[in-house]
């Protein structure tokens, strides 16, 4: 099947050719006999040129009546011209109304945050927020293409949930018929269900958290990237995120150049996203957050300011691996040291690894090697204060033909932040949920 009308980000293709354009005024200015209109179409901008005698009057009269937002179908002959938006632009021959648009609300002056989220349905058709939203939709492209090139299967988890994935306390709660349900907070645990089946699988869609947290790095509405893998070992974990980070970073440079300039994203920072990424463990990054001014005790979580010494230490994405158990949750597999095998007499550590993005963006993986043992499962279970019953059918994932299985989540908000540098994670999503934030 073939969609043959004519789009902005394909002009070249129409260059000498008479076409007709549809879309919205971007802008518009007059110089005598020559008037230019910006036209939008949701694909690029493209300035469209009336010169008296060479199009209509009908389209002069027409062109006067236009305010910012209008949408128009102008036609006209496709030009080469380096000086224009996209490389191209049009010499008009007509002009056709389709409809007057209202005073516009936003306008070039500056707007504050509170106005500009309040109207999100008109945000995002400005040039910043739809560059934004467009490389968010090339990340998603890219990070199906990297799993379907691996052969992993696309397995889909549900959003209503009857227990927790990480503790109750960051659960919105909903009635669902006769009992309570839950908004998932990953679709990890279902993950590893499919990974049982199909060797290698991936979840991805809508994850909930019900933090009351005001940082530019936290949404109550998210998405995530899940691959759960069997028999896969903690250090070929590193190595699947690691790819999928560099396979991600190289699609936006390849296909999205356009959109990171309006964005004025510097492209050198994405260029050097290449594995292997450095790897170092909780013990190792408390030596250098100690070095660098900012220790904290054994036993705690990384926060903001530890993230950005860790990524200005190295300059790239850096993996930090066996974290402290008490930090991590129940699913984790346990460890008595930070290098060696995996065991079950004290589990000081996690086989977990969390990869820190440099320039403050923070963590954007977090995963690790489960938990394959269903009796220490249960005692991790017991330890988190969790119902049994409610993991009853986790656990058979161990009663039948258990075996070692790793696997992470990809912050898709968080990462679109750190690809395009915009400095808040309200800009990588069409319609952000925070504490303040439910309309539109």
């Amino acid at each position: 099947m073939s969609f043959n009308r004519f789009f902005i980000e394909d002009a070249a293709k129409f260059e000498g050719q008479i076409i007709t354009l549809k879309g919205w005024v971007y802008n518009k200015r007059s110089s005598g006999k020559i008037k230019f209109l910006m036209m939008r179409d949701g694909t690029g901008l493209m300035q469209c040129v009336l010169f008296k005698g060479e199009c209509d009057d009908a389209a002069f009269e027409e062109f006067e009546k236009l305010t910012q937002e209008s949408s128009v179908e102008v036609t006209g002959v496709i030009k080469k011209e380096g000086r224009s938006a996209g490389g191209f632009e049009m010499g008009v021959k007509s002009l056709k109304i389709v409809s007057v648009a209202e005073p516009y609300p936003i306008s070039p002056k500056e707007h504050g945050v509170e106005f500009l989220m309040n109207h999100r349905h008109l945000w995002i058709r400005s040039q910043r927020q739809w560059a934004a939203l467009r490389v968010r939709a090339e990340i998603i492209r890219s990070i199906q293409e990297y799993f379907d090139q691996l052969g992993f299967v696309r397995f889909d988890a549900p959003i209503l949930t009857p227990n927790s994935c990480e503790g109750t306390s960051t659960l919105f709660s909903t009635s669902y018929f006769e009992e309570k349900a839950f908004l998932t907070q990953s679709g990890q645990l279902y993950g590893e269900t499919g990974a049982m089946a199909f060797g290698k699988v991936y979840t991805f869609g809508p994850t909930f958290r019900a933090e009351k947290s005001a940082t530019r790095k936290h949404l109550t509405e998210f998405w995530m990237i899940e691959p759960e893998v069997a028999f896969m070992t903690l250090e070929e974990n590193m190595q699947l995120g690691e790819g999928l980070i560099e396979h991600i970073a190289q699609s936006c440079l390849k296909n999205r150049a356009k959109e990171l300039q309006i964005l004025e994203r510097d492209l050198s920072k994405l260029e050097i996203l290449k594995g292997p990424f450095p790897r170092i463990s909780y013990d190792e990054a408390l030596k250098i957050l100690e070095k660098r001014g900012v220790p904290i005790p054994w036993g705690e979580d990384f926060g903001a300011p530890h993230e950005a010494a860790l990524g200005e230490e190295f300059g790239k994405p850096v993996f930090v691996h066996h974290m402290p158990s008490q930090i991590k949750a129940f699913y984790f597999k346990q460890s008595d040291t930070h290098f060696g095998d995996a065991s079950t007499t004290t589990g000081k550590y996690a086989f977990g690894c969390d990869l820190i993005a440099p320039d403050g963006y923070g963590e954007i993986i977090g995963g690790g090697q489960r938990e394959e043992n269903a009796e220490v499962l249960q005692r991790r279970i017991k330890e988190h204060e969790l119902n049994q019953a409610d993991y009853e059918w986790y656990l058979d994932l161990r009663r039948y033909g258990s075996v070692p299985h790793s696997g992470f989540g990809l912050g898709l908000e968080r990462t679109v932040a750190w690809m395009t540098g915009v400095p808040h994670v309200r800009e990588t999503v069409p319609y952000p949920r925070m504490m303040n934030t439910l309309r539109p």
